[in-house]
């Protein structure tokens, strides 16, 4: 299993709408990828590891799929519509990792 991460930097000035992100970006994007996703999390930064810290991201989505292969072949058809909705929750350019979940 895979797990496609999208990271958005907890960054001084900018805007992030987790409304919008939870209520309206995910769905769509799970509306888009269909089956091939297995299961999706969002995560709502709160502080960093040390006391009084920030938190290093404002925001991280998570999407699973079986393989890169799967995840390409779901996303790719839609990945302008997905992307062009970003700047309806956000100005910070989001970071992508994809990962092999090992337990």
């Amino acid at each position: 299993m895979i797990k496609v991460s999208v990271l958005y930097a907890n960054e001084d000035g900018k805007k992030f709408d987790m409304d919008y992100y939870c209520n309206s970006h995910i769905p769509m994007v799970l509306e888009k990828v269909g089956a091939a996703c297995s299961k999706s999390e969002v995560d709502q930064g709160l502080a960093g590891g040390a006391p009084g810290a920030p938190a290093a991201f404002i925001a991280m989505g998570h999407l699973y799929f079986d393989s890169v292969d799967s995840f390409q072949a779901a996303f790719g058809p839609h990945a302008e519509a997905i992307m062009a909705d970003i700047p309806n929750y956000t100005d910070i350019q989001p970071d992508i990792q994809i990962s092999e979940v090992k337990s």
